[in-house]
């Protein structure tokens, strides 16, 4: 194996990412050497590239950056027990602390010690990735090394999506990002009745109705009391999952929920909001926050679903050799992509 490896990392206080030379990662006694084959770009890989004022203040200059990945194991430390060289695999993001009540009760998606990588360590847009080997997902034939690179994101929509139970319900989604998109496959996949889902971005739109059997509605064009007659709802949707981060579709879909209606959030508004507290409370609806997958019962759960016919392929668009990362990059920013796919091979 080489000494060295190409990295894409953010060495400047700029736009851009810049491919690098580094280091071949060594590993402790429990963690594993990931030989990287794909990797996913995110909307936090946005933030970063474009060097917004959160990545400003949270992303160290000289990390090397991406979280969504698949890939091969080619080095163990030597307290790693059941995994092998050669496995493909995957793997969580979010390195835990053992140390908070909530990681010791094996809550471990609510450890506030939580770092990220990619974020806040060393990421996988990389040839090579050290990861715990408590973090690493192996993934089985049936899942490629391209879906392999987006269980990440996927994770989120599961998380999202399984907050509440969807059977023979109607499930409102406000906003058609890839997230949103894979979050509307999987609330059909698990029975909900009826999907709609909402942006004013048509080609995301036309994305979602290819991906998933969901009713795409630019709120720009219609209004949803419309949707909810056609479809013969009388008193709103049961569930909502807001996937935008957009104040407007967060009060639309707080005044099409039926009394006592329940939403998943995993959009993050910028800043802070005006919210009319009082329609919540006397709708009586319940608000549940969503942040990255609930570890390691989201991984067993998509999985399980993607190895039972679920289908989130077409939710990739567009996929590039490293060389030009940059045009991969440009389209995602561009608004009209899906998931973006780096090829590291």
């Amino acid at each position: 194996m080489r000494n060295d490896m190409k990295a894409l990392a953010k060495t400047k206080p700029e736009t851009g990412l810049w491919l690098d030379h580094r280091p071949v990662p060594g590993i402790g006694p429990d963690d594993v050497l990931i030989r990287i084959r794909k990797t996913g770009i995110c909307g936090t890989d946005i933030h970063i590239w474009n060097w917004d004022e959160w990545a400003a203040r949270t992303v160290p200059l000289g990390l090397v950056t991406g979280h969504e990945f698949a890939g091969e194991i080619v080095e163990l430390g030597r307290n790693v027990e059941g995994l092998t060289i050669g496995q493909r695999c995957s793997g969580e993001g979010h390195l835990i602390g053992k140390q908070s009540r909530q990681s010791r009760a094996g809550r471990f998606h609510l450890d506030p010690a939580t770092r990220g990588i990619g974020v806040n360590e060393q990421g996988a847009f990389a040839e090579y990735l050290r990861l715990p080997a408590f973090n690493v997902v192996p993934l089985p034939d049936e899942i490629d090394d391209e879906i392999g690179a987006i269980l990440d994101p996927l994770g989120n929509a599961v998380h999202t999506a399984l907050s509440f139970d969807l059977v023979g319900e109607d499930v409102l989604i406000t906003g058609a990002g890839p997230i949103g998109v894979m979050a509307a496959a999987v609330a059909r996949h698990v029975g909900a009745r009826h999907v709609v889902i909402t942006d004013v971005n048509q080609d995301r739109l036309d994305l979602a109705g290819k991906v998933a059997d969901v009713m795409p509605v630019n709120v720009a064009r219609q209004e949803l009391k419309e949707v909810e007659g056609a479809l013969k709802m009388k008193e709103g949707f049961d569930v909502g999952m807001e996937m935008s981060g957009n104040q407007a579709a967060l009060d639309q879909m707080i005044e099409n929920l039926v009394m006592g209606g329940r939403i998943a959030m995993l959009g993050i508004p910028p800043g802070k909001s005006p919210v009319d507290w009082s329609r919540i409370v006397f709708k009586a609806i319940t608000i549940k926050g969503v942040y990255g997958r609930e570890i390691f019962e989201t991984w067993y759960k998509m999985i399980a679903m993607l190895e039972n016919g679920l289908d989130i392929r077409g939710v990739i668009t567009h996929r590039f050799k490293l060389a030009d990362f940059r045009d991969g990059f440009e389209v995602m920013r561009s608004g009209k992509s899906g998931k973006v796919v780096l090829d590291w091979d």
